[in-house]
């Protein structure tokens, strides 16, 4: 079963956000921790929700960023504003690539755009990720405890090369990010955004952990006999995504006209899908790219 409403999922573990980009909040006996960071305009929905939910902000000394794309990481600058003690967690790669001011231009301009896309450009202006914001490194076996929760990460690139996963076994809950596959409808849209063999490599490595809650960070959580059997289906989709891209450039041979009609092609059956036209171009090029490689090879 698919839930894209806030609230709470089980004890200790909420759904905060929006349906197109959500957080969830993880309660410990001694704090709690936000994991994963949305994107930036979902702050004042975010901050009714704790309201609304009796959720004290005062817990929060954690936040966990899955990966570095600009949707996963702008509700982190309101946070590390409002309490400047709080720790900020994510792989030693994301934070070499939020070091280079570059990618914080990109970072900045694409959540404008997507703020604007979805009728909040006023939400998201004042919320750039600032040059310079620093946080503690996890890897591979990182455990970090809440009083009498553990949350495990574990290093799952593919969709990104600074991805991570985030596994609490008292709950049985997963945090995948994209690197799970996004739960759009009633499908389930392979991201292999930065390589397609770590992302199958890493949907594997998880797909052994048990599951009764798997939250994705779009379109919501899934729970019940759904998450037991989402990694299993999301390995397909991956699969079938890689084929789709072989024949596509296979037949073009061109990666730029390839990768137009990859987008062009999911977009036509999903026009409601939350990424603009030439975001999602973008990520079909680079996915694209990898293919070129590979068939030349």
């Amino acid at each position: 079963m698919r839930c894209q409403t806030p609230g709470r999922i089980c004890d200790g573990l909420w759904y905060l956000g929006h349906t197109e980009s959500g957080v969830y909040l993880l309660e410990g006996r001694d704090e709690s921790m936000i994991i994963s960071g949305g994107m930036s305009y979902i702050v004042p929905s975010v901050m009714n929700q704790l309201q609304e939910f009796g959720l004290r902000e005062d817990r929060i000394f954690n936040i966990l960023i899955l990966h570095s794309h600009f949707d996963h990481i702008g509700i982190v600058p309101f946070f590390r504003q409002r309490h400047p003690d709080i720790r900020v967690y994510a792989s030693s790669r994301a934070w070499q690539i939020l070091a280079e001011p570059r990618n914080i231009l990109t970072i900045n301009e694409y959540s404008h755009r997507i703020a604007e896309r979805m009728g909040m450009a006023d939400a998201g202006c004042e919320l750039d990720w600032p040059q310079g914001l620093l946080g503690e490194s996890v890897y591979e076996g990182t455990t970090i405890n809440l009083g009498n929760i553990d949350v495990q990460i574990m290093e799952t690139p593919g969709h990104s090369s600074c991805s991570i996963s985030a596994y609490v076994p008292q709950l049985r809950v997963l945090f995948p990010s994209d690197g799970g596959g996004i739960p759009y409808k009633d499908i389930i849209v392979a991201a292999p955004n930065s390589n397609f063999t770590q992302y199958e490599e890493s949907l594997k490595k998880m797909e052994p952990l048990r599951v009764e809650y798997l939250c994705a960070d779009h379109f919501g959580y899934v729970c019940g006999d759904e998450a037991c059997s989402y990694l299993a289906r999301s390995i397909k989709s991956a699969e079938e995504e890689h084929t789709r891209f072989v024949t596509i450039y296979s037949r073009l041979g061109d990666t730029e006209v390839a990768a137009k009609e990859a987008a062009s092609s999911f977009l036509a059956e999903n026009p409601d899908y939350f990424l603009s036209p030439d975001i999602y171009e973008g990520i079909c090029r680079q996915m694209m790219k990898q293919i070129a490689k590979s068939v030349r090879c």
